[in-house]
């Protein structure tokens, strides 16, 4: 049985004078994992948003041909009546949220679809533990980080146990552990409990090593198929791929493991040297250091402290930056990197030290003229 039946599917939106979807026939196998990529603006979110009824029954627009999702046409059903079958996680976790707890946030689908009160604490235990948000359980969604809300909006759309899991972009917030965690979660899904997946991804190496098939969608073209006839036709693909092009290594491996039991090409076609120091196509290596070579100091962070509630988010930081140089915050999700940029523009306020502008406490300065001097 075909999961996803689509028939010369065309959709318009408001307003415009093109279809962002023309004339798409699809199906998708019960059971299997479906990878969805393109560049921004093809139209991957509008495709799978018509998996679960918000085309055309949320959007409006003009919407063409047919789509049935395990049987049901999405003419006649919308995203109520999926709901209970079609899990979505869309790519901004906080359009999705309608509560304040994390816990009751993962409860609202299941309280909305009748579930029983036993059966919701066992779902809600379960979801936890498989995405490791246990330690979450408590927390207000408005102190969670990006990649926290992510992981929560997940969790949300797989207590239910739907028989179909559409993730659209479901790592772009997520540091690579994180990231690889919840795609183990998902793998687990398909593999253990047969469920249907199908997930829009840039960053294809995380999901090339446990999908079926591969749709690559751009404005105007729409092509499925197999990983190995798909991904080699493709401009942006991972590392591995565009290594085993420049070497015409036949048939492309797509993982690690599948390439170290291929026999490896002949290398004559990369020069010999081509990444050496004297090389002129290669750029210099640039490495910024606070103070050297830079202008005057324009941010100081001089001991900050801060807290949501009883939590503690950030813990003594120090650090200047100077006018001219780039620099790079590097932690996991939940480490405090978004809490600390929100304090340069006056965001957030420390509960102890303090954030200069210059000379300037920005304390004292009102969030609209901090925006000024940092755009956040």
């Amino acid at each position: 049985m075909n999961a996803i039946v689509a028939e010369r599917l065309s959709y318009r939106f408001p307003k415009a004078n093109t279809d962002a979807l023309h004339e798409i026939s699809w199906d998708v196998e019960d059971g299997s994992v479906t990878l969805v990529t393109g560049p921004s603006g093809a139209g991957k979110t509008t495709l799978l948003r018509c998996l679960n009824g918000l085309i055309p029954h949320f959007h409006g627009g003009m919407f063409g041909g047919d789509v049935s999702i395990l049987g049901v046409n999405t003419r006649a059903a919308g995203p109520r009546d999926l709901a209970r079958d079609v899990g979505m996680v869309f790519q901004d976790p906080e359009a999705q949220f309608v509560t304040d707890r994390v816990e009751d946030e993962i409860v609202f689908g299941m309280e909305n679809l009748g579930y029983d009160r036993r059966t919701m604490r066992v779902r809600l235990e379960e979801t936890l533990d498989l995405l490791g948000i246990s330690h979450l359980r408590h927390r207000e969604v408005a102190t969670l980080s990006g990649g926290e809300r992510q992981r929560v909006a997940i969790a949300a759309a797989l207590a239910t146990r739907p028989t179909m899991l559409v993730l659209d972009e479901p790592t772009s917030q997520l540091d690579p552990l994180a990231a690889h965690d919840v795609l183990a979660a998902v793998q687990r899904l398909n593999s253990d409990l047969g469920m249907t997946i199908v997930i829009s991804e840039h960053r294809l190496d995380r999901v090339l090593s446990f999908a079926d098939r591969l749709v690559a969608i751009d404005r105007g073209s729409f092509t499925e198929g197999s990983l190995h006839d798909i991904l080699p036709t493709l401009d942006d693909v991972p590392p591995l791929v565009e290594l085993a092009r420049a070497l015409g290594w036949q048939p492309t491996p797509l993982t690690i493991r599948e390439a170290r039991r291929k026999p490896l090409p002949n290398p004559s076609p990369i020069r010999s040297g081509a990444l050496a120091d004297d090389d002129p196509k290669v750029p210099p290596l640039l490495v910024a250091r606070s103070g050297r070579g830079f202008g005057s100091e324009l941010l100081r962070f001089d001991s900050v402290c801060f807290r949501y509630g009883h939590s503690l988010a950030l813990r003594d930081i120090s650090f200047a930056g100077c006018a001219g140089e780039v620099i790079a915050l590097i932690g996991r999700n939940g480490s405090g990197k978004s809490t600390l940029l929100k304090h340069v523009n006056g965001l957030l306020r420390p509960s102890h030290g303090r954030v200069l502008h210059g000379d300037r406490d920005i304390v004292r300065v009102p969030v609209h003229e901090a925006a000024r001097v940092a755009g956040y």
